[in-house]
């Protein structure tokens, strides 16, 4: 943050958090509830049955809660807002202020071309101030907060879940910003997970801090300018700020200001303000928690921030994120951002011929897991190996199983994508990862005889016990089937009495089967199309 512009005031060219809700009533987008709703046991789990209900994506609403209660009675002076960033595409592309079809194009363009931040010396944030001795009087520090307990039953407490962690680079000065759950422990202690497996960018600044010795100043935003929360959960390089990201979306410059206790800038139109140092030398256990994919995360040591000040707005909004089981609000924030990155990396990164488009499953797998690229029919072979393999590799937690389908797939169709991996694919399950792209099998139905078969990347190995030792074994493909020479090749015992896969591996030997299906084997052949090769023939030198 040391390249903003210095400025005593600056003209907002961008919408706040208000602006946005006022233009998501103005759309019908958002119901305001006026009657007590208990945020311990009510509140996300009434937003959250349209996403289980079945109610189509583009009718999700946000819900704006007047009158916030808690299990004992509590009643909190700020209202909170739930699926106001991203509980339907409609929301998401009126934060953007793009129509959805034009979202990758807004995502690049910000990229490619960010914009520096402004800091001024006066904030609305600012407006109310509790700090030092202040902070330990009851209900003056997080206390004062309307945190909603997200999984009602399960969850160990409330948590934030719209909460953007700001954090400083000791070396550079270079800011990051991340979406993290953080834990409510005590008035003035809160929890900050950054998903150490991830290597984040809040993560790698505590590595920095710790080395030095010292605790790591932060500063958490609740509700910030829609562009900056969009901002916090793409994955842009650690060297960029992703504040100046923000102001690539909106075309100018984000205005910033310094906090009070930590030197940290934050958006001057932050509806609140967290202001602490994260401790370096001890961490404390944290969750059980749910998560995307319906289990619970059981409990971990984390980081903790000891809280030094808490600003807000005079009258400030909480918001809150419908999170954990997807599809939901949090996993519809990330998809169109993680979807822009891979694309740009597949297309103009590494230059990857034919690439239309880039699907991130999102129910349940929450859009780490399948991957789906969308490829010009005709594209050589290379090209979509190289796309496979340049989308598997591009984030540590995305790219579990990578699938290549063409023009005529739907890649936002799971029946689509199932029946083109059904009938387009020659699976090889011959080691721990395993790749295959052959031509079109003439044993399904195909919309084109000159299809090509999509490539997938797979995680699956079948093991077969043959009584001795154990081997691995590929299924059978009795038609169009094909194998690079240099693979070696496990074929399955034909034998109707076996109950499990057995073989040894093909080499001079045609036959591949137990013992006592060793001599029929040998003097069968397995029916083919017309210039198919025979399963018990040895593929050609290549």
């Amino acid at each position: 943050m040391n390249d903003a512009v210095r400025q005593p005031a600056a003209t907002r060219g961008y919408p706040d958090l208000r602006d946005h809700l006022k233009a998501l009533e103005e759309a019908g987008l958002l119901l305001r509830v006026d009657i007590p709703i208990n945020k311990d046991t009510e509140l996300h789990p009434l937003v959250r049955w349209q996403f289980r209900g079945g109610i189509a994506a583009e009718n999700r609403k946000a819900f704006l809660f007047t009158d916030v209660t808690d299990a004992k009675g509590k009643k909190y002076a700020m209202p909170v807002v739930v699926g106001a960033m991203a509980a339907s595409p409609r929301i998401y592309s009126i934060g953007m202020g793009c129509p959805l079809e034009k979202l990758t194009e807004k995502w690049v363009e910000a990229l490619n071309h960010p914009v520096l931040p402004v800091e001024v010396n006066e904030a609305a944030c600012h407006e109310v101030i509790v700090e030092g001795d202040a902070l330990n009087a009851p209900g003056r520090a997080l206390d004062a907060l309307p945190v909603p307990i997200s999984t009602p039953g399960w969850d160990n407490g409330p948590y934030l879940t719209n909460a953007n962690f700001i954090t400083r680079d000791p070396e550079t000065g270079v800011q990051n910003i991340g979406n993290y759950r953080g834990q409510i422990k005590a008035p003035r202690r809160l929890g900050m997970n950054t998903s150490i497996e991830l290597r984040t960018g809040g993560y790698i600044h505590w590595e920095k801090w710790k080395k030095l010795g010292k605790p790591m100043p932060c500063a958490v935003v609740v509700g910030g300018p829609p562009a900056v929360a969009y901002t916090a959960v793409q994955k842009v390089p650690e060297s960029v700020d992703e504040v100046s990201v923000a102001g690539g979306l909106v075309g100018a410059p984000i205005r910033v200001v310094r906090c009070r206790t930590v030197d940290i800038m934050v958006p001057a139109e932050s509806e609140i303000v967290i202001e602490g140092f994260v401790s370096t030398d001890y961490l404390e256990p944290e969750a059980p928690f749910g998560e995307s994919h319906g289990y619970v995360n059981l409990q971990e040591y984390n980081g903790y921030m000891d809280v030094t000040c808490i600003t807000h707005r005079r009258d400030a909004i909480y918001s809150s994120f419908i999170s954990q089981v997807s599809p939901s609000e949090s996993s519809g924030i990330r998809r169109p951002a993680h979807t822009t990155v891979f694309l740009q990396h597949l297309r103009d990164h590494l230059g990857i011929k034919g690439v239309l488009k880039v699907s991130l499953h999102e129910p349940l797998t929450n859009i780490r897991k399948v991957c789906i690229i969308q490829m010009e029919r005709g594209v050589p072979t290379t090209e979509v190996w190289r796309a496979l393999y340049g989308a598997a590799s591009l984030q540590r937690a995305s790219g579990k199983m990578v699938i290549a389908v063409n023009d005529d797939i739907d890649p936002d169709n799971a029946d689509a994508l199932l029946w083109a991996i059904a009938f387009r694919r020659a699976s090889a399950l011959s080691g721990s990862i395993s790749t295959q792209t052959t031509p079109m099998p003439c044993c399904g139905p195909s919309p084109s005889a000159r299809s090509r078969i999509s490539t997938c990347r797979l995680s699956d190995t079948r093991t077969a016990g043959t009584g001795r030792a154990t081997i691995r074994a590929t299924r059978r493909i009795p038609r169009c089937w094909w194998m690079p020479r240099s693979r070696p090749t496990f074929l399955p015992c034909r034998c109707p009495n076996a109950s499990t896969w057995s073989g040894r591996e093909r080499s001079g030997n045609a036959s591949s089967a137990c013992r006592s299906c060793a001599p029929r084997a040998r003097g069968t052949a397995i029916p083919s199309a017309p210039g198919a090769r025979n399963w018990n023939s040895r593929p050609s030198a290549r």
